[in-house]
């Protein structure tokens, strides 16, 4: 038996990020655009004390842990991308190396043991990570929130269908930040 119920978490995939891959010049524009949305999903999600997740790539780091990965980021060109969106105190935190937040980490088992139902997904990419996370948590029978302004892409077209896939295949709530509204 789970020992809290919190029913609900926001999940940020890939956000803690250096930026320096093959398609971040294209990343940037959109990354540039949802960091607001995603830091304005955080504060309201931490108010209402739901827990937060951070889902993030080790970028080929097998050593790496999440202090690693954030003093990378901060480090990087492109900290103002990463420090409005920084893990808090309370924040959890998995290490992917894979597109799924769900492939080969203990996600699943950090969500039973929080007694989640639902998760809450933002980051990058759509038409990648948060497409393919998406459906794993839809096979794991998870209700599934994507926030459309606060996912970041590379190929906006391929996004615009990564979301209305969730929304018609994976029955996902596809909403804009705004109306996300968190029980207090």
């Amino acid at each position: 038996m789970p020992r809290t119920e919190v029913s609900t978490a926001v999940i940020v995939i890939d956000m803690i990020n250096t930026y320096d891959h093959a398609d971040a010049d294209l990343l940037l524009p959109s990354a540039r655009k949802v960091v607001p949305a995603i830091a304005d999903l955080l504060n309201a999600a931490r108010a209402a004390r739901v827990p937060v997740v951070y889902a993030n790539d080790n970028f080929g780091q097998w050593r790496s842990h999440h202090g690693e990965i954030v003093d990378a980021a901060l480090a990087g060109p492109h900290a103002e991308l990463v420090e409005p969106i920084l893990p808090d105190g309370d924040a959890l935190f998995v290490v992917k190396a894979r597109h799924s937040i769900f492939y080969e980490t203990p996600l699943a088992y950090l969500l039973w043991e929080l007694g989640v139902h639902h998760v809450i997904l933002c980051g990058q990419v759509t038409e990648q990570c948060v497409l393919y996370s998406a459906l794993d948590a839809h096979i794991r029978h998870l209700d599934v929130t994507v926030v459309s302004d606060a996912v970041a892409s590379i190929h906006p077209e391929l996004a615009n269908a990564a979301l209305e896939m969730m929304r018609r295949n994976m029955g996902a709530c596809v909403a804009r930040g705004e109306d996300v509204v968190f029980a207090m």
